[in-house]
């Protein structure tokens, strides 16, 4: 016979034999037979029994993981080494001192034993391990976890390798890190970009940071940064003065934590964030799981693509409960005039919040009032100044039934629009129509 796919010869015994092994077991199995030269010539072994031993040594001691179950000994014309290696259920085997990587796994192809393409290995460990990526084995081994030991242990949590199988970055099968420990270690491969652009069309730069390492020091880092780029507008109003800025800070909070959290990391992209002077955009990789709708995701409904990562961020009390981050986003918006937005698509996830100071500063800018202002609460206030001409904060709070902060923030969008005007101060002070929006009511 000669070599082929599932039949390799070796003349001697080197320790180069476990890359043959390696490469049957990570294919589809084959047959290595020692004593016989790259001709079919049968040579033999000289000393049968020492290079017996020395074989089933050499295949024990380097390969990993343990492939002994998997091969068979036969001894032929007692001058010949038959090992059967059928395919492995635990791909990719490597050579313990090279480590996961191209230089120590081997996969048969035609005739010869190579080295594994990082893509064949991806693909090994997916057939292996099933499409969970948290769960996977990581393609990197060499780990360390200094920032999320500090993480941790600023929440008085222990993270220690006693902990790392309950916390689900250890394969205590294969003695072997995950991907959620990569995404934890300080060798984390992901990344946050995020971009600062001076026209609404995103296509001028003003600033530009790209955040890397593990999650938790992107998280840290990122969300400073997205508050360096939030405004504050002033507003004095008689003796007080009213502070807004651009965003609220827990909704940049949450939406930083939704796109860390569920985002796809079997796709290599960063999480990308876009900020302009209309609004900011964080959009990550990864749409809704299958059987999700967006309407689910509003009703609360939370199935975490990454579920042992989000239970690391519940313990660590960087998210309150699952499913909740979402509404509360929108709940941060409620005296907004202008509401966040969810951009879905079959392989992307998009939160857009909008700048609430932005109308105010561009007033070139400003939508119709008829068509994108006037809310329900507003237009009760205008029917009933149509009837009775003017309207204190009092009467605003009894017809709309609602408390003294909500009365002001109406008030104030629609002062701002355009809409009323104010006289007087304090008990005295009433709102009425501006003439020239008698007729749009």
């Amino acid at each position: 016979m000669n070599e082929s796919e599932s039949i390799e010869y070796k003349a001697i015994i080197t320790d180069d034999v476990c890359k043959e092994v390696i490469a049957f077991a990570n294919t589809n199995g084959g047959t290595l037979f020692i004593g016989i030269d790259d001709k079919g010539n049968k040579i033999g072994l000289k000393n049968i029994n020492e290079s017996y031993t020395r074989l089933t040594n050499i295949v024990r001691d380097t390969i990993f993981p343990d492939i002994t179950m998997f091969i068979c000994y036969e001894l032929i014309d007692e001058k010949i080494i038959k090992v059967n290696v059928t395919e492995g259920s635990c791909k990719p085997y490597f050579l313990k001192q090279k480590g996961m990587k191209p230089s120590g796994i081997y996969v048969r192809q035609g005739t010869s034993s190579t080295q594994a393409s990082w893509d064949q290995i991806r693909l090994l460990i997916k057939n292996t391990d099933g499409d969970s990526f948290e769960s996977t084995r990581s393609l990197y081994q060499d780990l360390t976890f200094s920032f999320a030991d500090s993480e941790f242990g600023s929440r008085n949590i222990i993270f220690s390798k006693e902990k790392y199988v309950s916390l689900g970055i250890w394969n205590t099968d294969m003695h072997l890190y995950t991907n959620l420990a990569l995404l934890l270690s300080d060798q984390c491969q992901h990344s946050i970009k995020v971009a600062v652009f001076s026209d609404a069309a995103n296509t001028v730069f003003i600033d530009r940071r790209e955040f890397d390492g593990s999650i938790f020091k992107q998280l840290h880092e990122t969300y400073n940064y997205l508050m360096l780029n939030n405004r504050t507008v002033s507003e004095i109003r008689g003796l007080d003065r009213f502070d807004l800025e651009d965003y609220p800070p827990e909704a940049i909070r949450e939406a930083l934590l939704n796109a860390l959290i569920h985002r796809d990391y079997s796709f290599s992209g960063s999480i990308i964030i876009n900020i302009n002077a209309k609004r900011m955009e964080i959009i990550n990789l990864g749409g809704l799981l299958p059987g999700l709708l967006p309407k689910d995701i509003m009703a609360g409904i939370s199935q975490p693509r990454n579920a042992k990562l989000a239970q690391i961020f519940f313990r660590l009390k960087h998210i309150e409960a699952y499913g909740t981050g979402i509404r509360r986003i929108f709940d941060l918006y409620s005296n907004s005039n202008i509401l966040p937005e969810i951009a879905i698509s079959e392989n992307t996830f998009r939160m857009i919040l909008p700048n609430r100071n932005y109308l105010r500063n561009s007033k070139d800018d400003m939508p119709a009032v008829k068509d994108t202002v006037i809310k329900p609460q507003m237009q009760s206030i205008l029917d009933y100044l149509s009837k009775n001409k003017t309207i204190t904060d009092q009467e605003i709070m009894s017809l709309l039934d609602i408390r003294k902060t909500r009365a002001y923030y109406i008030t104030k969008q629609m002062v701002e629009f355009g809409l009323i005007h104010s006289q007087g101060r304090g008990q005295n002070k009433v709102y009425m129509l501006n003439n020239a929006n008698n007729n749009k009511i």
